[in-house]
């Protein structure tokens, strides 16, 4: 397996030395990797053939990547959905898509940088993908509203939709938002309503709808571009109505719980799966999507291809109805006889 693939993995630090991005739990990694570094400046330096080492480390490095990868808590997923090498929207439409043409506004108040979408190709096939951008630095990210959109982001989504479904081109969306935007001027301008419309827009669409939650899959934010005919999510991605920050500081008046609270949401892609909420599961390359971004997108773009294949078997009714069957039946809820009953004539 390649160490680095990329240069969302690997920054330059200097002439001769890297530096990574580690979290709390990935440590245990970072001396081995700058032990790999020392070895390759010595082998640069002496003109010294040091690929016996090489290969010992990076097979050391391989198998505590195992070790730590195989036994994530539901908050160490969540913390890799935020991994700020990890590859966003734009990246993987630049990876997997050609002739992509980005469609700009809402045609009522603006364009929200948040919410990228247009047309392009994936192996041939027009589609119209789109989805939440949250920018690859400061400065990015305060342009893109840290992809948290504004009720005009997801008006433009729904233009788009509504496009594609007018040339029948099949709508793809990628889906990595810590919320749509909470700001007064959104409230204004009606955030709810819009994301309301999308659901029922999205709901009897004619054209096939796949959604991919590739990082955070936040509340509304998410939902408002997430109704599909299929739905994935990669495997270390969240979808939960709330943040656990958040959740925390609600249920214990602190964010000092949020792993408690991230375990206590099920809001991990395994138990999205065992819900019924989600059609399915990407498998991320070992270390996280971040750490080989290019194998990442082309495992993304096989998927894709797949559901598209299978939607395109049916029928438009046929299409609509599963949909709505599908959204239908979510959810588990019985009927409690009632008190007087249960107690046997007891009053209440």
């Amino acid at each position: 397996m390649p160490l680095f693939r990329s240069r969302y993995r690997r920054q330059k630090a200097n002439a001769n030395t890297y530096f990574m991005v580690f979290l709390d739990f990935e440590k245990p990694l970072e001396s081995l990797f700058e032990q790999l570094d020392k070895i390759r400046q010595v082998g640069e330096e002496g003109d010294l053939d040091v690929s016996p080492m090489i290969e010992e480390l990076a097979a050391k490095i391989n198998a505590k990547r195992k070790e730590i990868y195989d036994n994530l808590t539901a908050w160490q997923r969540v913390q890799l959905s935020r991994h700020p090498e990890r590859p966003y929207t734009l990246f993987y439409i630049e990876q997997i898509c050609r002739n992509f043409i980005e469609l700009h506004g809402d045609r009522t108040f603006g364009d929200d940088k948040a919410i990228v979408g247009g047309l392009a190709e994936i192996e041939g096939q027009t589609v119209m993908i789109m989805g939440q951008q949250k920018g690859t630095n400061t400065k990015m990210r305060q342009y893109r509203n840290f992809g948290m959109a504004n009720p005009e982001g997801y008006r433009k989504a729904l233009r788009l939709m509504k496009m594609a479904e007018r040339f029948g081109f099949p709508v793809v969306t990628l889906i990595d938002t810590p919320g749509a935007f909470p700001g007064i001027e959104a409230e204004e301008r009606g955030q709810a309503e819009a994301i309301a419309r999308n659901l029922f827009e999205m709901a009897k669409l004619e054209v096939p709808i796949v959604c991919v939650i590739i990082g955070e899959g936040a509340s509304g934010g998410a939902i408002g571009i997430g109704l599909g005919d299929k739905v994935f999510m990669l495997e270390n991605t969240w979808y939960s109505v709330i943040s656990p920050e958040s959740c925390s500081s609600i249920l214990w008046r602190s964010w000092d719980f949020k792993e408690q609270a991230a375990e206590a949401l099920k809001l991990t892609a395994n138990d999205m799966l065992s819900f019924g909420l989600i059609d399915g599961i990407i498998k991320e390359p070992l270390g996280g999507a971040h750490s080989q971004p290019e194998e990442m997108a082309t495992i993304l773009k096989k998927e894709i291809l797949k559901a598209l294949a299978e939607l395109r078997k049916l029928t438009t009714d046929e299409l609509i109805e599963a949909r709505i069957n599908k959204y239908s039946s979510m959810g588990v809820y019985d009927t409690i006889p009632a008190i007087a009953e249960a107690e046997a004539g007891k009053e209440i």
